[in-house]
């Protein structure tokens, strides 16, 4: 009976097998790739806002507090945003009759909110609690970056999962003296391990990592 194929075809079979499994392991890697990419996680991307508003300017410039206009952040779960009245307290004074101003002042005659474009945004079925972390000694910088250094806001981190998880599970890492927490130009120091271990001690910090810490 004649041969249907040539012995070359054996050669073929096999590096058509070898090469659909490292198409398919390079194509997974580049979809992890992809996931882990700004153009998923809108990391390092600078959000256009209804008004120019710099933190750069008011946080670096005129040395404002981040709890001065993110008033709930110690007690609640949010952070909260800055009623056009805080604005004001400092506006009516100063740059009052700037143009760029206008949409905050119409804000304040009007008693509509201004429109703010949201920069970090977890999903709904993430549970986050910013007083927590913030009695734990993570410092707002951790998960904000130097928001000092940002005329226009941007996120930061990826905010995926993994990076969460990493966080939980060696917070000794990233732990800072609770008075520190709102200090943005806070560098870990030397011994970040060392100190970390002591605030993970002091403060009672438990490693949770199971879903329901955060998927409620």
């Amino acid at each position: 009976m004649p041969q249907i194929f040539r012995p070359s075809a054996n050669t073929i079979a096999r590096v058509s097998i070898f090469g659909a499994i490292f198409f398919i392991a390079a194509l997974i890697l580049l979809l992890e790739a992809i996931n882990r990419s700004p153009w998923v996680t809108q990391a390092r991307v600078a959000r256009d806002q209804p008004i120019q508003f710099s933190h750069e300017r008011h946080v670096a410039g005129n040395g404002i507090d981040c709890r001065y206009c993110h008033t709930s952040v110690e007690g609640s779960s949010f952070a909260g945003i800055p009623p056009t009245k805080t604005c004001m307290n400092c506006h009516a004074q100063i740059f009052s009759n700037s143009p760029f101003l206008a949409p905050v002042r119409e804000s304040f005659r009007t008693g509509q909110s201004v429109k703010w474009t949201r920069v970090h945004d977890l999903p709904d079925f993430v549970y986050f609690n910013h007083s927590i972390h913030l009695h734990k000694g993570v410092g707002c910088t951790t998960c904000h970056g130097r928001v000092d250094r940002m005329p226009l806001m941007y996120q930061e981190q990826s905010l995926q999962m993994e990076w969460c998880v990493e966080c939980h599970r060696q917070p000794e890492r990233y732990l800072r003296p609770r008075e520190l927490v709102f200090s943005v130009d806070y560098v870990a120091p030397p011994n970040q391990l060392e100190l970390g271990q002591r605030l993970v001690a002091a403060y009672q910090v438990k490693k949770l990592t199971n879903c329901s810490t955060c998927h409620r």
